[in-house]
């Protein structure tokens, strides 16, 4: 696969999709998008990879849309931004939200704008100390897209995240953690290593499992408790008939590590 602005390397289970355009911080234009959704598919497709990793190179995940990018002009010469939504971030949001793979955001520097909500679709978020997140779309007078109004007040209640989106306040690193926006935060001598431990030790646990879990919480929003009640016991069933599940009986039972194979 050729690619220009993103990086991919595979290593065993763990792919990493990192953003390659640290002379611009790693903004997202239209080719990058284009080649995330064709890099993303093909790793889906994948069956040796288990976890996919998106990352940035240099010292941003990424400062957002690249707003010096040519975007489409309605009939009066107006910047028209919608287009650029529906053909790129909303099925981007919506592919990490659906990814039938364990997505691992990793914040090696600050997540601003649409980068922000782009990473709080993956799964799990994990951070440089000295990254922070940003919804920064107030100080250009635009509406938080990508999905930041539907996660964002999700994660920290509907009251701080509209503080955040009107405010612009950056969230560092250790607040964001605590926020719950973040799951760990590494020391930036060692981000690149922990973050592989990290995506490696997620890589070796029980694909199926993994899947099904993420259907139930994600079906848990809209779902009342009886519903979300028989939701589980029926997903329960088919994690109960899967060649993991009887591996990890037989695994606890002889007093070793498990080899899940994801079926």
């Amino acid at each position: 696969m050729s690619l220009t602005t993103l990086r991919c390397t595979v290593n065993g289970p763990v792919a990493t999709i990192a953003l390659a355009r640290p002379d611009k911080l790693n903004a997202l234009n239209a080719t990058m998008h284009a080649e995330l959704r064709e890099t993303l598919q093909k790793l889906e497709d994948d069956e040796a990879v288990r976890v996919v990793v998106l990352t940035g190179e240099g010292r941003a995940f990424s400062s957002g849309q690249d707003l010096t990018e040519d975007l489409p002009r309605d009939a009066d010469g107006r910047l028209d931004l919608g287009p650029a939504l529906s053909r790129d971030y909303n099925p981007l949001v919506l592919k990490l939200a659906n990814y039938s793979k364990i997505t691992v955001a990793a914040l090696n520097g600050p997540a601003v704008g649409a980068s922000m909500n782009v990473a709080l679709a993956c799964d799990v978020v994990v951070a440089a100390r000295s990254a922070y997140l940003q919804e920064a779309f107030a100080k250009i007078a635009l509406v938080p897209d990508a999905g930041g109004t539907w996660i964002l007040p999700r994660l920290v209640g509907p009251k701080r995240a509209l503080a955040l989106m009107l405010t612009t306040d950056p969230v560092p690193a250790e607040e964001a953690q605590r926020m719950g926006l973040v799951y760990k935060v590494f020391e930036d001598a060692t981000f690149a290593d922990d973050v592989a431990a990290f995506a490696a030790r997620i890589a070796q646990g029980p694909g199926l499992a993994y899947r099904l879990t993420k259907q139930a919480v994600a079906e848990s929003l809209s779902n009342d408790l009886e519903t979300q009640l028989a939701l589980e016991a029926k997903l329960q069933q088919q994690a109960g008939f899967s060649h993991d599940f009887m591996e990890g009986v037989t695994a606890f039972r002889e007093k070793r590590a498990p080899r899940f194979e994801g079926r």
